[in-house]
């Protein structure tokens, strides 16, 4: 697979990744309370919003053949950094034990809890897929909300008169209205629209997956919701066939559920996927649905300057939610969203 056309310079990475170091090591060595250095500590490895991670995060941006040396270099200084804060430890320990014990301190008390949060159920199963598909070799892609017609529906080979356009079915944000003259921005109602973007501005081949909210104007009851999330996948390459696809759904089904599961592929249609499947796969003693997928439509690759004669590729979408749902056992999809602690912290 080739690297993306805006790809992180692998000198550029090190240099920042050499520079995070020398900064985390000067925090540390510069720590001259605990408070100093849990604050240095959560600055430079917090799990969520350290400096560490967001580097980290830069290591997908490296061409494919630049990502060894770049992932050398980020455990070299991850190693260098945490070997920071343990001399850190060792020394701020070392002073408080020469120091006078404080007589009116208890040991034997306890200590005041601390009150743990945890990540949605959403989240949990997001990071989940990202995780499955990266070990399929599915680079993580992001796109605006916020779309215009052309990448929500014209690129998708879904023409004017479709209904999936219609006004009633999806949230459209232009003040002089659906019919009127100029362009129209609505809120994404399919995570595909990242796809078409990568697609304009990368060569292929590419593999993504694409991850997050989409809007469509549904009435909220136990198996639908005005805001969901989706999980979208591309694979685009030379001699591409069916048989790739459901050698992938297989992958991600199993890798998900934990064991291995049948999966079958129904006939179905999609404007942008030509022939269109309805996957399923057998779990619990049931067939469950999986997903639309298919073959990319020709006429995709064409708006987006793709030579269909070229190239082709397959791409499949699942609902977030649903394979939570089925993972925990929760039967209605509002208790996602309603904020109750007493659901949420079950998982």
């Amino acid at each position: 697979m080739a690297s993306p056309a805006t790809a992180l310079p692998i000198e550029q990475f090190i240099s920042e990744v050499d520079a995070l170091l020398a900064r985390a090591q000067t925090a540390f060595d510069s720590s001259q309370t605990p408070d100093d250095l849990e604050s240095a500590r959560i600055e430079f490895l917090g799990a969520k919003n350290g400096l560490l991670k967001t580097v980290q995060k830069q290591l997908g941006q490296l061409a494919v053949a630049d990502k060894p040396a770049g992932g050398q270099n980020l455990n070299r200084a991850k190693a260098g950094i945490q070997s920071a804060f343990e001399t850190a430890q060792q020394r701020l320990a070392g002073d408080s034990g020469r120091g006078k014990r404080d007589p009116e301190f208890d040991p034997t008390l306890p200590g005041t809890p601390v009150r743990l949060g945890r990540l949605h159920p959403i989240t949990q199963t997001i990071e989940e897929l990202s995780d499955i598909m990266g070990r399929l070799g599915f680079a993580p892609a992001h796109g605006p909300e916020i779309e215009d017609e052309f990448h929500n529906f014209q690129a998708l080979n879904i023409p004017e008169i479709h209904p999936a356009r219609d006004p009633l079915d999806n949230f459209y944000l232009s003040v002089a209205g659906r019919h009127s003259s100029g362009p129209q921005v609505l809120l994404r109602s399919q995570t595909s629209t990242v796809q078409i973007r990568v697609m304009e501005n990368t060569p292929p081949p590419i593999r993504i997956i694409s991850l997050g909210r989409v809007y469509r104007p549904d009435t909220a009851d136990m198996t639908h919701y005005p805001m969901f999330h989706q999980m979208e996948g591309l694979l685009v390459d030379r001699k591409v066939s069916m048989a790739h696809l459901k050698t992938v759904l297989q992958l991600f089904a199993s890798s998900y559920l934990g064991e291995s599961v049948p999966v079958r592929i129904r006939p179905s249609f999609f404007p942008f996927t030509e022939p269109s499947v309805e996957a399923d796969y057998f779990w619990n003693d049931k067939w469950v649905e999986f997903g639309g997928a298919g073959m990319v439509d020709p006429s995709v690759f064409s708006a987006v300057g793709y030579d269909p004669e070229e190239w082709s590729g397959f791409a499949f979408g699942l609902g977030v939610e649903r394979l939570c749902m089925i993972r925990h056992g929760i039967t209605d999809i509002r208790d996602l969203y309603t904020n109750d602690v007493r659901f949420l912290r079950q998982f």
